[in-house]
């Protein structure tokens, strides 16, 4: 097995892949659970939020049924995302042989550095198929859900095949030997799988300040492009620097496009305080979209024909603090796909008008300016 390295890893561009989008969790969880239960010799599972529930219990039961058979199962959980997951679980993880890490643990000592999270979701079976995306193991993802059946959070996962996956498997278990101090030991290492499918794909990570890979890629892809630039982010705080090159963009005559979360949202301060970056995009010639129907919580981008999927939000919060994985793709058919679900989220939004934004009653930018003021305030943490 080959050593990892203290330094944090970067990767480059990989032909002969194969990109799979499932849209939702009736979509992506029972693909997701299937790969678990046809894994043969290991499986990392990396995520932000989980909470127990009827989801975690199904996931409860597929990786228990993997260490049964002989299989290596590792679950890498951010402390403070999983604090919904009861004491109860946590020994059932333990008790079926699951091994189990939790990332930067909660402590009054560490003051700031609390806020320093892992945002990813990675799956990777066998070292050879792995997804992708921004879920959680939570119910909120699930249409049988106890609370609200009818509005399961609108989300993405990617199932991948091919040479990236290797490096979604170096970057998990670069980040488990920093948990744990313990080197992942899966016996020889597996070749690349190549000539999988047509796509080309490259995996980014984030490390807060130190590795902004994902916001430079954004950034350079937006002045790159020709014809659109299409983002959806759940939580819409971006940075001056990606509101400047959108803004650039529009005047450029570009279709830039941001779709955002509606009403129902999860954090409502933020839905008050991104409000304040709405005019002067939209005096810009930036269109953005409300989502209306449910929790908006993907993050997906297209620029031309190049799309970005994966946990990042891109706000300010994300990129300061957060670690986190996206993945670039560039292939015709991954694109229309992609290209498809804009559309009909797009129709499923009610689109800001510039003029009507400007006519919105006093209380209401009253609101949007003390939301502001506060985030402004947060963010200044160190």
């Amino acid at each position: 097995m080959s050593r990892i390295r203290a330094g944090r890893p970067r990767f480059g561009w990989r032909d002969g892949n194969s990109v799979e989008l499932f849209v939702d969790g009736e979509h992506f969880f029972p693909e997701m659970i299937y790969a678990i239960q046809s894994a043969q010799q290991s499986v990392m599972l990396e995520m932000y939020l989980c909470s127990s529930g009827i989801v975690m219990n199904r996931f409860i039961a597929a990786l228990a049924e993997a260490v049964g058979r002989g299989v290596k199962v590792f679950l890498l959980l951010d402390h403070y995302g999983a604090r919904g997951l009861v004491s109860e679980d946590r020994q059932r993880l333990k008790d079926a042989g699951i091994q189990l890490g939790f990332y930067n643990p909660v402590a009054f000592s560490k003051w700031s550095r609390n806020f320093a999270r892992d945002h990813r979701k990675l799956l990777v079976v066998d070292r050879r198929c792995a997804f992708i995306g921004g879920a959680g193991l939570t119910d909120d993802y699930a249409i049988d859900q106890p609370r609200k059946p009818e509005t399961p959070w609108h989300e993405l996962m990617c199932r991948v095949e091919g040479p990236v996956v290797h490096d979604m498997a170096v970057l998990f278990r670069h980040l488990w030997w920093r948990v744990t101090a313990e080197h992942i030991g899966l016996g020889p290492e597996l070749s690349p799988q190549s000539g999988i499918g047509a796509a080309q794909v490259r995996l980014l990570s984030t490390a807060g300040l130190a590795n902004q890979s994902i916001k430079i890629s954004t950034l350079k892809c937006t002045a790159r492009a020709k014809e659109r630039v299409w983002i959806c982010t759940a939580y819409f705080l971006p940075s001056f620097s990606l509101r400047r090159s959108l803004r650039r963009a529009a005047r450029q005559g570009l279709d830039v496009r941001l779709l955002v979360a509606g009403p129902l949202t999860d954090h409502r301060w933020i839905y008050y305080a991104s409000k304040r970056f709405y005019r002067r995009l939209l005096n810009a010639g930036v269109r953005i979209y409300e989502y209306q129907p449910r929790m908006l919580h993907a993050k997906v981008a297209l620029f031309d024909e190049r799309v970005s999927v994966g946990s990042c939000n891109l706000d300010h919060w994300n990129l300061r603090w957060n670690l986190e994985a996206n993945i670039e793709v560039c292939e015709p058919g991954f694109t229309r796909e992609v290209e498809q679900l804009f559309e009909t989220d797009f129709g499923d939004s009610v689109e800001v008008d510039a003029v009507e934004w400007e006519k919105r009653p006093w209380y209401r930018k009253v609101r949007e300016t003390v939301w502001a003021l506060i985030c402004q305030w947060i963010l200044r943490i160190r």
